[in-house]
């Protein structure tokens, strides 16, 4: 019987804290659709002051967040955003941007560390003179942290570059920002900085916040007046939505300074990890809360039920790889203790204290 369970299935897994529902039992709520939510209000304007930005909305997912903000910068069809080859958007959106908006998605190599090169970037902007057979280049997307690259940070100097180049060619720069207080906290640079060239920014509060719900979308404030019709036409007008922003202003006041630590049993875990006969992890990429592991023998499928077993949740990204996301609700203990059932599941030896 499973008497002990480790989520690192993903930081979207985390549960609302006391304060969190406190604050929703006690949200002060009106009319969203009609703009006059107070609680609403009080979350949006102050994502705003602390992404740099004139304006924020609140959206029900990062999924909606990307997609209204490609929309908004896309809002002709036929229209073509570069973007990553591993970006979320591109992959893990259901294809939104196309089935949805009519945009045309055109990939550039994601490099190990997240970035794509910028010289690539430019190749790939369509040439104005082809217009009779090109799609349109209108947008460049970026994320940060990027997750399928292992949580890896964009620096303040290669978004900057980005943003220059999308200025040269009168394009629009928009940087799904899913876990940018992630990135933020990693460089230690403000996270206002860190996004000050994009023309929107998608910041999600369900992730490494640990809020139950929602995104923020962040830009012009003729940018968030076309967001939030959009808002309305996808479906994402919640009415008396307060009772939401008020679990997420908390999660931003209280939880950003949770994020280092976070970062810190990441590493611990990877390095304990690395060091079990059967797994390979790259320590020195582990830049944020996000591990990707590879089973040496490429029987993940088999580790992660015989893990499951001990209350270890983890997902399979692959036959031979899985990946583990930490969050504020991850102790000490629990690293321990997983590195112990990775042990036992691998090598059959159990340590006697269990991580416990």
């Amino acid at each position: 019987m499973v008497t002990r369970t480790v989520d690192l299935r993903s930081d979207t897994v985390s549960k609302p804290t006391e304060a969190m529902r406190a604050a929703m039992a006690n949200a002060e709520v009106d009319d969203d659709v009609l703009g006059h939510d107070p609680s609403a209000l009080r979350l949006e304007t102050e994502m705003a002051k602390i992404m740099g930005k004139e304006a924020a909305l609140f959206v029900p997912s990062g999924t909606m967040s990307n997609l209204i903000s490609v929309l908004v910068h896309c809002n002709i069809r036929g229209s073509e955003v570069i973007l990553g080859s591993k970006s979320h958007i591109h992959i893990y959106e259901n294809g939104g941007i196309s089935t949805i908006g009519g945009v045309h998605p055109r990939t550039v190599k994601n490099n190990e560390d997240g970035t794509m090169d910028i010289d690539l970037i430019e190749a790939a902007i369509r040439d104005p003179r082809g217009e009779i057979v090109y799609p349109t280049t209108r947008l460049i997307c970026l994320e940060n942290s990027q997750g399928s690259c292992g949580g890896r940070c964009l620096s303040v100097e290669y978004t900057d570059r980005v943003g220059e180049l999308a200025k040269k060619h009168g394009l629009k720069l928009h940087i799904d920002g899913a876990r940018i207080f992630n990135a933020s906290v990693a460089l230690g640079v403000p996270v206002s900085r860190l996004v000050q060239d994009a023309d929107s920014v998608s910041v999600c509060l369900s992730k490494g916040l640990g809020a139950p719900v929602g995104s923020v979308i962040v830009g012009s404030k003729s940018f968030v007046a076309k967001a939030r019709i959009l808002r309305k036409t996808l479906g994402g007008g919640m009415r008396q939505v307060g009772v939401l922003c008020a679990a997420a202003l908390v999660a931003v006041q209280e939880n950003v300074s949770k994020l280092e630590d976070d970062h810190k049993k990441a590493k611990m875990l990877a390095e304990g990890l690395n060091q079990i006969k059967g797994l390979r992890v790259n320590v020195a990429a582990v830049e944020t809360n996000i591990i990707y592991i590879d089973v040496v023998e490429g029987a993940a499928e088999k580790l992660c039920k015989n893990l499951e077993q001990h209350g270890i949740l983890i997902m399979q990204e692959s036959p031979i790889s899985i990946r583990v996301a930490l969050h504020h609700q991850i102790s000490a203990s629990d690293v321990q203790y997983t590195l112990s059932c990775f042990k036992q599941a691998l090598t059959g030896v159990v340590q006697e204290d269990n991580g416990i």
